[in-house]
């Protein structure tokens, strides 16, 4: 049986506001796939951009492969992602508005063995929304302890 690979961005849920999410397939040599597959992937400090039209994901991190040879590939390198026309050109056209950006939320591996990238639309929080996601997460942890000993 294969092991679940699921690579999270839990940074990207505090810091901004998701408003849309996509499933993307991601372009990969042979040797990035076998790292994911390891789970040696970070995708925190990761952002989406357009080229000519195609979607990148730029500044994730795939280490190395351990047993590759010459033919290893770059740790942080751009990585095509793969969706559909009309999800481009929608996503490329919300782009345009002032403040939104596509963030990468998880990186895994699906039950056919293939690396998909979940991304979302979103728009970044102000210093007050993550002090009240902060206060609302300390208050759902104090109730949860309060009930945990009755």
């Amino acid at each position: 049986m294969q092991k679940m690979i699921n690579i999270l961005n839990k940074r990207a849920k505090f810091d901004y506001e998701i408003l849309e999410r996509y499933d993307a397939g991601i372009v990969l040599t042979g040797t990035e796939i076998k790292s994911i597959r390891l789970g040696k992937a970070s995708i925190t400090e990761s952002f989406c951009e357009f080229h000519n039209g195609e979607l990148f994901v730029i500044n994730s991190q795939v280490e190395e492969y351990l047993y590759g040879t010459h033919y290893n590939h770059k740790a942080k390198s751009e990585r095509k992602l793969l969706l559909n026309k009309k999800e481009l050109k929608s996503l490329e056209k919300s782009m345009q508005n002032k403040g939104l950006t596509i963030v990468p939320l998880r990186l895994y591996v699906n039950e056919k063995g293939y690396a998909k990238m979940e991304i979302a639309l979103c728009r970044g929080k102000k210093n007050y929304d993550k002090r009240e996601t902060i206060k609302d997460r300390d208050t759902k942890r104090d109730i949860d302890r309060v009930k945990k000993s009755f």
